[in-house]
């Protein structure tokens, strides 16, 4: 199992806690886990569409919802489709930091800011509504319903991002794939939609950036998972992947994460 450079991670927590997993005999916790999808999604969309205007429009992959700089002035939700979080560093490098499925808040880390902090691009055909900021403060005292929608994407927001800080500092590459492609059919099953069959609307280099790898060790991550049996290919392009059984990328991953490599031991 291959040791992969950390820009951003410290190696020795890394070490750390791949030994004490490593020492755990207790099943890990799953709390992505497909099959218990929340429904605040479905009841965010449901609370604006009878409490909020909203403006709506429809966008298609590569356009941006929002620029870096661009006023803040309201917050966005996806009724549909797909879209990426890319922060931009002072040297210009582009880091895709969050993806967002139908129902996700977009624009929450923006709120302590006057301006955008981050592009907004659309990955394939999206619907977003736009829900003024000001109008959504001034109707919570009225529908407190509506701050709990909020708070709540805020915490999912916040666990999904420590659980990708923790994948980018102690999985393997092999493990991160898994683990991403576990996630992402987790998204989808939370939207009743099939898991079996997914089609990844990022290219391998976008993976990579997302989490923090080569494009070559993504490719390599790819190729071996299929040679593994856990998914399998179904187009030249290697988009549209098949998922056999989606617990089974989990199993892989806790495998992984219990039996670390000797090298990082070390």
């Amino acid at each position: 199992m291959e040791v992969l450079n950390r820009s951003d991670v410290s190696i020795a927590p890394s070490i750390m806690a791949r030994a004490a997993l490593a020492h755990d005999a207790r099943p890990l916790p799953d709390v992505r886990a497909v099959g218990t999808p929340p429904q605040r999604w479905r009841e965010s969309l449901a609370l604006i569409e009878r409490h909020l205007p909203f403006s709506r429009r429809t966008v298609r992959a590569g356009d941006a919802i929002q620029r870096v700089g661009d006023p803040f002035n309201c917050l966005h939700i996806l009724n549909l489709g797909t879209v990426k979080t890319v922060n931009l560093a002072a040297d210009g490098r582009e880091q895709i930091v969050s993806l967002n499925f139908k129902g996700d808040w977009v624009g929450l880390d923006c709120m302590a800011s006057p301006r955008w902090v981050c592009d907004v691009i659309a990955m394939d055909t999206s619907e977003v509504w736009s829900i003024d900021y000001a109008t959504l403060l001034q109707s919570v005292p009225r529908v407190p319903a509506l701050l709990q929608a909020v708070h709540g994407a805020m915490s999912c927001q916040l666990s999904r991002d420590r659980e990708w800080r923790l994948a980018q500092g102690t999985l393997s590459a092999d493990a991160r794939v898994a683990d991403f492609l576990r996630s992402w059919a987790a998204s989808l099953a939370e939207r009743d939609l099939r898991t079996d069959q997914i089609t990844l609307r990022m290219t391998r280099a976008e993976i990579g950036n997302y989490l923090g790898m080569t494009i070559e060790t993504v490719s390599r991550a790819f190729s071996r998972l299929a040679r593994s049996g856990l998914i399998s290919f179904e187009d030249k392009g290697r988009r549209n992947i098949a998922i056999p059984r989606v617990e089974s990328l989990l199993e892989f991953v806790q495998r992984t994460v219990r039996t670390p490599s000797p090298a990082l031991l070390q």
